[in-house]
């Protein structure tokens, strides 16, 4: 695993301050697209309870509330969740931390983590968390970055003699093996692994317009497409619970 601690956390500062930081600054999101794929992904179905953790600016889980989902987003980062709630009010939103969730057991139908367990302080207990709020048979589906995508951290090694640093206070890379060991550690069973390569077909007018003026990424998607599983720049795990954990009393979650 290949491991970057910025000076915000390195020296044992909050990473829940160095992400309000980071919020104030700039956005971290994704074209709609990306989030709409994720959603057909899942299979999240109206009227089902999703629950996306480490939500960030909430576009997600926006989203999925104007599909009839029952949508709740849970982020670190005040400053986040404020965005995110302040561009929704048909979303519930929660300021908590992914290691410990405020969520009772086995509440959600789905649960997402989105490009977020790589930068825990304890990525394994943050998907023991993940496993605990699923219920029985219901879904969780976590994207992973690969430590060898071939057009994602080699094409960046070969350019940079490094890999990508996307600025956040931890960042983490690993193979596929290593992040299915982790997974199974923290009580999941893996059921299906999609590769991701950084570019979905445009699902609204805005996407299909910026891609667009942008043909190299389709390119770059289609030889995503030819790269073997274990050479994909990111990986989606769809996996199931299998965790016996002890029940934490939460209030449920008012719908």
């Amino acid at each position: 695993m290949i491991e970057i601690r910025h000076r915000a956390v390195a020296g044992g500062g909050s990473i829940e301050h160095a992400y309000n930081d980071l919020y104030r600054a700039r956005k971290l999101l994704m074209r709609d697209s990306f989030y709409l794929w994720l959603l057909e992904v899942s299979g999240a179905r109206p009227g089902e309870l999703l629950v996306d953790v480490a939500c960030g600016n909430g576009r997600l889980v926006q989203l999925a509330a104007a599909r009839g989902v029952r949508a709740v987003g849970l982020d670190l980062a005040l400053a986040g969740i404020v965005d995110a709630a302040r561009a929704s009010q048909s979303a519930q939103w929660i300021v908590g931390d992914g290691q410990c969730l405020p969520i009772p057991d086995g509440c959600a139908d789905v649960v997402m983590s989105i490009g977020s367990l790589e930068h825990y302080a304890n990525p394994t207990e943050g998907v023991v968390q993940l496993a605990r709020i699923v219920k029985p048979g219901g879904l969780i589906c976590v994207l992973l970055p690969n430590a060898f995508g071939a057009l994602g951290n080699i094409r960046h090694v070969l350019r940079s003699g490094e890999v990508f640093d996307d600025e956040q206070p931890i960042q983490r890379y690993a193979t596929r093996r290593t992040w299915e060991m982790m997974l199974q550690k923290g009580g999941v069973r893996i059921d299906r692994i999609v590769p991701y390569g950084e570019f979905n077909r445009p699902r609204t007018a805005s996407d299909l317009a910026w891609s667009a003026v942008r043909p190299q990424k389709y390119i770059k998607g289609a030889l995503a497409r030819l790269a073997p599983l274990n050479l994909a720049n990111h990986f989606v795990f769809l996996c199931r619970s299998t965790a016996s954990t002890p029940t934490l009393h939460y209030p449920m979650l008012p719908y």
